[in-house]
């Protein structure tokens, strides 16, 4: 049987690529980041595109749930705005001291000889900031970003579309409109992700704290990993309730690398609009 075991596992395609997301992932829920992410979003719908402050909440919540990030759920009902200055009002602000260095998960990354790459929906300074923030800059090969996946572009304004209305009286045959942003969870926008950073799903783990984001990396190929609980929901291979939990869930990832020898990657990864291999 051990014979048996030994070959079913060197027939399994060997990893070479680590995709992480950034936010809740490199670092915990409990910074309470998020909430003030939150809270900036609200305060930019209001100050910005007028919206009433007594429709932000269900208005968010609609937006996340039924496109990825408020941001894009945006777009698609109509609202145009520049992408820079969205990203500077919200994460601008933020309280990022709250973010402390993390050498311990520092020391598990470098000594893990496999490809490393950054997927998040933020944008590149908020990602160079969470990073240097971690002590992780230099742990990167590369970074998938807003900006790799969003080019800049003149928005055409158009009718507001009332979400909130149409999630309380739908009308038969109408749907949602689509958004022109490209983030997680869309499975096109994961697969652009993998063309531009020349990643083959079959050989990829990807650790998102996101549920949904897990279920899409699912369905087209991804080894999966939720991060932040340790309770495994459909679509995650693995459930961790620390990143700091990663030698002790994939150990194998290690194994392979003392086995063959290969050289640890340490340099600056560069904070780019594309990755960089």
């Amino acid at each position: 049987m051990a014979c048996e075991d030994r070959f079913l596992n060197d027939q399994r395609p060997k990893i070479d690529c680590l995709l992480f997301d950034l936010d809740d992932t490199l670092y915990p829920l409990s910074s309470g980041l998020s909430t003030e992410i939150l809270k900036n979003i609200g305060d930019y719908l209001v100050q910005k595109l007028g919206i009433e402050e007594s429709k932000i909440p269900d208005m968010c919540n609609l937006l996340y749930k039924n496109y990825g990030t408020t941001m894009a759920g945006l777009r698609a009902i109509g609202y145009t705005f520049d992408y820079e200055e969205y990203h500077s009002f919200v994460h601008g602000r933020l309280p990022y001291e709250k973010i402390k260095p993390d050498p311990v998960l520092r020391h598990l990354l470098l000594s893990l000889p496999i490809r490393k790459i950054i997927f998040t929906n933020a944008d590149r300074t908020h990602t160079a900031k969470v990073l240097n923030r971690l002590g992780l800059e230099d742990c990167f090969e590369g970074i998938i970003c807003f900006e790799t996946l969003n080019p800049p572009m003149e928005a055409t304004r158009t009718n507001i579309f009332d979400i909130i209305e149409y999630s309380l009286r739908p009308v038969a045959g109408m749907e949602l409109p689509e958004t022109p942003v490209l983030c997680k969870p869309s499975e096109y926008a994961i697969k652009q992700a993998f063309d531009i950073a020349g990643i083959d799903p079959q050989k990829t783990i990807f650790f998102d704290d996101s549920a949904r984001n897990i279920q899409a990396g699912k369905r087209i190929g991804l080894h999966t990993v939720l991060v932040g609980t340790s309770h495994k929901v459909k679509g995650a291979d693995h459930a961790l309730e620390s990143i700091h939990n990663i030698r002790e869930a994939l150990p194998e990832l290690w194994e392979e690398g003392e086995r063959s020898g290969d050289v640890i990657y340490s340099g600056k990864v560069a904070i780019e609009t594309t990755v960089t291999a």
